[in-house]
């Protein structure tokens, strides 16, 4: 019995903890090299929504946004537009909460997601 109050509470813990990473969490500020383009050709926009994603998504869309507690994300462009998958940062959809990271960064990412196709 007391294995099961145990893991209750752990359970418990990890939930709250995961709610508080997700609702409360404001993102960062990156900064990006001057220039427009990095040396391996890749726009510095596509650079800041990989560290956006690498910081925000990867805890519920997996290492590599391969899945997880949430979607695979690889093919994403395929499925949405570029609008809808802005709306569905902002505003959430299903399990995903809205507001996970500011709306100047869910554009950015929005742009690089859909682009995976």
């Amino acid at each position: 019995m007391k294995k099961l109050w145990a893991t209750t509470g752990l359970n418990i813990l990890l939930a709250g903890l995961l709610v508080f990473l997700l609702f409360y969490y404001e993102g960062t500020e990156h900064t990006a090299k001057a220039g427009g383009e990095t040396t391996e050709g890749e726009t510095v926009s596509a650079q800041k929504a990989e560290e956006i994603a690498s910081t925000a998504c990867m805890t519920c869309h997996g290492e590599n946004l391969k899945g997880g507690a949430g979607p695979n994300l690889n093919k994403i462009g395929s499925k949405y537009a570029q609008n809808d998958i802005e709306n569905i940062i902002n505003n959430g959809k299903g399990a995903m909460p809205g507001g996970v990271i500011t709306p100047e960064e869910a554009k950015i990412v929005a742009e690089w997601l859909a682009q995976k196709k």
